[in-house]
């Protein structure tokens, strides 16, 4: 009896959970899902939160997170990675140590420090274990405004700013490129990234979306990245096609829940 048996990319999200599904893990695999890549989870923190706020968070043992990573790498094997939410130094450092003795490629790295309303959401412990030793083995890191200025010690309130914060960051941290995400800035720089890959500095502009439904952008857009790496695409083309999908997820946002919903990361069920 023959079985049919389909090889498909895999990527692995290294994130919290979020039980209203708006951010975190579920989008992350969500967002696989829709590009056809098989998606695998080490799950550092549960949070209770829904489109209100986050209400309570639980850090999972760094043992448990590092014992999910090998799991994941050891038997299915992955072709890219991402991780999101880590919450504190411990497991900050436990997940660097498995990249690398792991050798995991393709890590994108959304380097969730800080709210896109600027509240630090790790201390400056975990930050700085972040900076020098994971960030350093990313092949693409994606901080936003806030994260940014702390990255690269600079105030940024304008397109300058960003370029000159990508490159600053590029050239301190080591990591391959650089997408600077503008989604907290304000007027004609909303929604506009800067990347730099030490060659290029390139400007990604796309249309403004008008939606309060943004939740789980951040998450969505690195996890798109990591598919298309997952599918074979160069660092560029990932990051550009990754964009797109965001902006026409954020189109399809959905108006659930009582406060800011999440974007429509499986649109094409919805024109339906």
């Amino acid at each position: 009896m023959k079985t049919n048996k389909t090889s498909i990319p895999v990527a692995l999200t290294i994130a919290g959970s979020d039980s209203g599904g708006g951010a975190g893990i579920q989008t992350d695999l969500r967002t696989f899902a829709f590009h056809c890549v098989h998606g695998t989870s080490a799950i550092t923190c549960i949070t209770a939160q829904n489109t209100l706020g986050v209400f309570r968070v639980d850090a999972m043992p760094s043992e448990a997170v590092i014992a999910q990573i090998r799991a994941v790498v050891e038997d299915i094997g992955v072709q890219a990675a991402k991780t999101g939410m880590l919450l504190n130094q411990e497991i900050i450092l436990a997940v660097a140590q498995e990249v690398r003795t792991l050798q995991i490629n393709n890590l994108v790295v959304d380097p969730v420090m800080v709210s896109r309303t600027g509240a630090q959401l790790i201390d400056d412990d975990a930050i700085q274990t972040l900076r020098h030793e994971l960030i350093p083995q990313a092949a693409i890191i994606t901080p936003n405004r806030y994260e940014a200025q702390i990255l690269s010690g600079l105030e940024i309130v304008s397109l300058e700013d960003m370029q000159n914060a990508a490159q600053i960051i590029h050239k301190n941290l080591g990591t391959k490129a650089v997408l600077v995400k503008g989604g907290g800035m304000s007027g004609g720089l909303k929604g506009v990234d800067v990347w730099f890959d030490g060659e290029r500095l390139e400007i990604l502009r796309t249309k403004q979306v008008e939606t309060k439904n943004t939740h789980g952008t951040g998450c969505t857009l690195s996890a798109a990245i990591t598919a298309n790496l997952a599918l074979g695409k160069d660092l560029w083309t990932a990051v550009q096609e990754a964009k797109e999908y965001v902006t026409t997820a954020l189109t399809y946002s959905l108006d659930i829940g009582k406060g800011q919903g999440p974007v429509g990361h499986f649109f094409p069920l919805l024109e339906k």
